[in-house]
């Protein structure tokens, strides 16, 4: 996993440390839908591909994950949330993923649905994928 200084690439502010970094490092489990899916989207810009299998549900995940290290991930939009508290046990985080690639800039949309699992917050897959 790469460590960097500043702000976290997920948006909240916080540095990295403090912020994604702990559930990239396995340290801490996210407490919320929205915290995974902010980590995943900081799993996504460094290029963590353990932490996106580890925190995907073993239902719908992959076998591998091929990820370009040609996309430059550069804003996180979170548009909506439902569910996904600390007391629930399913939710949605619908997101606006922009990013950079050969030189074009792109969004990536989807409304996720994520379920607590264990008592471990795991993305199960989209709800709708709306690709820009």
């Amino acid at each position: 996993m790469s460590e960097i200084e500043g702000p976290c690439p997920c948006g909240w502010g916080e540095p990295f440390t403090g912020c994604c970094g702990r559930y990239l490092g396995g340290a801490e489990d996210a407490p919320t839908a929205e915290a995974l899916m902010r980590s995943r989207y900081t799993a996504f810009a460094l290029g963590d591909r353990e932490h996106l299998l580890r925190s995907w549900d073993p239902a719908t995940r992959p076998e591998d994950l091929e990820l370009d290290p040609d996309v430059q991930w550069r804003r996180l939009v979170v548009v909506a949330t439902t569910g996904g508290s600390p007391f629930d046990d399913t939710g949605t985080v619908e997101f606006e993923a922009h990013y950079r690639h050969a030189g074009r800039r792109g969004v990536q949309r989807e409304d996720s649905t994520f379920a607590r699992r264990g008592g471990r917050w795991l993305y199960v897959g989209p709800v709708e994928n709306l690709v820009a």
